[in-house]
């Protein structure tokens, strides 16, 4: 999908920052977008025609994106520079960086919101920084190329993909130990949990599909493959996963293939594509269920579309290849 006519763009509506006022608590319900090639964390209130609010300069190459628990701190990994910077998202203000390993990419904040588990693909290791004093509390060995990064609910185990070994890594916690490496599709990226922690879902870019763990047994229960209409296999790379907010559809973003799979959770039946943008990548589902929002790495733009509908009804242009969008709701 290319813009609309009525897309919203940083540049001409820089000036609507004056009309635009800034958060003063959590539920703003802002969309942030990371923008590896900008250098910015682009910051979206879709409740209001202007939309644009902020332009936030990063360390270079921002990438994944978290909140604290209360969300009043958005967490971002900055590959180039080895660092997480910390937004204030009361002042939308860089106020704390925290120092990583080489090319942070992926990560998440442990079960206690005491430390960040993330993944450093050069290094080959998960590296845990406690997020008080700022030190490396442990470097866990994967694969080559780690990315994706999931603390369970309770807190005890870390799951890891690697993407050249083709494999997922159970890290329990307890023991400090990789317990098992599991064999997934080609180019493991990204991962989700059920909404009762019984699946986890991983997308296998260059199969084309999402493997689903059995996290009883840690073995994989089954695939789902896509081929939207009129794409080609080859052209199918999903990346980006989120779960709706009843449980019930999974949300696969299928990069290359400029298009979004709805996937029904309990069935594994792919109920609808959606075409987006170019090359979609991340994917945020509204906590009302109501919206999906698409970065799309290519077109330099983020999708909304209506869940209801199954329609992509505006693109917003963002900065220089989009990389992950979250949601303060």
């Amino acid at each position: 999908m290319g813009r609309s006519d009525g897309a919203w763009t940083a540049g001409t509506l820089a000036a609507s920052l004056l009309l635009s006022p800034l958060a003063n608590a959590a539920e703003t319900g802002y969309v942030f977008v990371s923008n590896e090639r900008s250098n910015t964390v682009l910051v979206l209130d879709p409740a209001h025609d202007n939309g644009f609010v902020r332009e936030i300069k990063t360390a270079r190459r921002p990438r994944d994106l978290h909140f604290d628990a209360g969300h009043k701190l958005l967490y971002v990994a900055c590959g180039d520079e080895d660092v997480i910077d910390v937004i204030d998202v009361a002042t939308l203000k860089i106020v704390d960086q925290l120092p990583t390993g080489r090319s942070p990419e992926i990560f998440d904040i442990a079960h206690d919101g005491a430390s960040v588990y993330v993944s450093e693909e050069e290094s080959a290791i998960v590296r845990q920084i406690d997020l008080a004093t700022k030190q490396t509390l442990r470097e866990i060995p994967t694969g080559p190329e780690p990315e994706g990064v999931l603390v369970t609910p309770g807190g005890g185990t870390v799951y890891v993909t690697s993407e050249v070994a083709d494999m997922v890594h159970v890290y329990d916690v307890a023991s400090h130990k990789v317990v098992k490496s599991i064999l997934v599709g080609t180019r493991p990226r990204r991962l989700q949990l059920s909404q009762d922690g019984s699946e986890l879902w991983v997308s296998d870019e260059l199969a084309g599909q999402v493997s689903i763990i059995d996290t009883a047994t840690n073995e994989v229960s089954a695939t789902v493959p896509f081929v939207p209409p009129g794409m080609r296999a080859v052209d199918v790379t999903p990346v980006g996963l989120d779960l709706s907010p009843d449980g019930q559809t999974m949300y696969v973003a299928l990069g290359q293939a400029n298009h979004v799979a709805f996937v029904d959770v309990r069935t594994k039946e792919i109920l609808a594509y959606v075409l987006v943008g170019s090359r979609a990548w991340g994917v945020a589902a509204s906590a009302d269920g109501k919206r999906l929002y698409v970065a799309n790495g290519l077109s330099d733009d983020l999708t909304i579309v209506d869940v209801a509908s199954l329609t992509a009804v505006t693109s917003i242009t963002t900065g220089r290849v989009p990389h992950t969008v979250v949601i303060d709701d």
